[in-house]
């Protein structure tokens, strides 16, 4: 075997680990892809000459990856207004088992509701959460990928940690079928046009955040049980069809008409409520994952 097909057998290896690191900390697939493709172009022009952890060496070089576009992302022009929600991993919710690739980016899954307040945190503060807080990197290795101290690096990600925090709970608390019954119910209530009904299955302080792309008030942030069931309501369409779905592995629905999806979201669920709802309603997004 030539010393290129060692290196890229190896790489291998670690591809799924690497792939999920990189989703976690952009919270896009393609932009994750693209990090892992230029990691590996480091990777086997470096070699492993002198590396002992090679799953930590390949981390370090997807990482360092990554925060280098959370700076490119950060000194850009300001954004159109609205609401960037990230990437979601759909998959059916009547799989007997996910598939392996997406089994890999579910490890340690991370909603897409935390992903949307990872989104609000600055790149260092992003990097050390993620690696420590869901993949256990120590603080010792996150200040070498930062070029800070260890204690700079613990307080960066407990300062990422009371952001995440003041945003509120991002998980569910309740099992996945109560989650779907809560989340199911919600679509047939929605389709009968029941506003009380919608109502009594909404948290009070509810969120909608739904990412519309580009297009001039396509995107929309609400608050408020009242308020989103009579949006949804007034935009329900009697055309639309709904497929439950796991959303980054919590209970979600895929919303399509005419067999094109329109819609794709995310439900959290707690204390048998829905207490936030986060979607992608760019259709040519939507278009690019394959739903």
């Amino acid at each position: 075997m030539s010393d290129d097909a060692a290196l890229a057998e190896l790489f291998e290896e670690h591809r799924g680990h690497l792939r999920a690191v990189a989703y976690r900390v952009l919270g896009s697939l393609n932009e994750a892809d693209d990090a892992v493709q230029e990691a590996w172009v480091r990777f086997s022009a470096a070699g492993t000459v002198g590396v002992e952890n090679l799953g930590g060496w390949l981390t370090t070089i997807v990482t360092r990856v990554c925060l280098n576009v959370l700076r490119a992302r950060a000194a850009r022009p300001e954004q159109p207004a609205g609401v960037h929600v990230p990437d979601p991993i759909v998959s059916r919710a009547d799989a007997s088992a996910p598939d392996p690739e997406q089994e890999a980016l579910l490890a340690d899954s991370v909603g897409l509701a935390l992903l949307v307040v990872l989104d609000t945190l600055g790149p260092t503060e992003r990097v050390a959460f993620v690696l420590h807080d869901v993949f256990d990197v120590p603080f010792a290795v996150i200040g070498e990928i930062l070029g800070r101290s260890e204690p700079a690096a613990r307080q960066l990600a407990s300062r990422a940690r009371r952001q995440v925090r003041a945003a509120g709970p991002s998980a569910p608390d309740v099992s996945l079928a109560e989650q779907q019954a809560v989340v199911d119910a919600f679509f047939t209530a929605a389709r009968a046009g029941e506003f009380d009904r919608l109502v009594e299955l909404l948290d009070p302080s509810v969120v909608i955040r739904a990412d519309g792309g580009t297009r001039p008030g396509a995107s929309l942030v609400m608050r408020g049980a009242a308020e989103i069931a009579a949006a949804v309501i007034a935009t329900a369409s009697p055309r639309a069809d709904f497929t439950p779905v796991l959303v980054n592995g919590v209970a979600g629905m895929l919303i399509t008409v005419q067999g094109r999806p329109v819609s794709v979201m995310a439900c959290t669920v707690r204390g048998g409520r829905i207490t936030a709802i986060d979607g992608v309603t760019d259709l040519d997004r939507l278009s690019r994952l394959g739903l």
